[in-house]
């Protein structure tokens, strides 16, 4: 998994960047389908904007934005909506049937009698 990390008019610090990619590879631990993680910082009039763009297999992009006085806090914040994001995509495409399994299925069935034939 790559994480990109990317600033416009400002910078950020190496504990800064170490401090993201640290929590941007906790993502594999919602989602192991993450190919690529793009974090991205627009510094305007003392705010800083973060956005998070997840790329995932055979998914579309997850997108989060946040803006806030502070760089690592506003980066926390998007990272919760996405974790957000990608625990809700996961539990709908997961399978929530509570049907019997097939073998318990079978054994019932073959004790009754078929309809129309009699019972002794």
């Amino acid at each position: 998994m790559q994480v990109e990390i990317s600033c416009r008019h400002g910078s950020i610090g190496e504990t800064v960047q170490a401090h993201i990619r640290e929590k941007a590879a906790k993502l594999l631990v919602y989602f192991e389908r993450v190919t690529q993680i793009n974090v991205t910082f627009a510094f305007n009039d003392g705010r800083v904007n973060a956005e998070i763009l997840v790329d995932a297999e055979h998914k579309h992009d997850f997108v989060a934005h946040h803006e806030g006085e502070d760089a690592q806090k506003s980066f926390d914040q998007a990272l919760h909506k996405i974790e957000h994001q990608i625990k809700k995509y996961k539990e709908q495409i997961q399978d929530h049937r509570r049907d019997k399994p097939l073998n318990e299925l079978t054994s019932p069935l073959a004790e009754e009698p078929m309809p129309g034939e009699e019972s002794a």
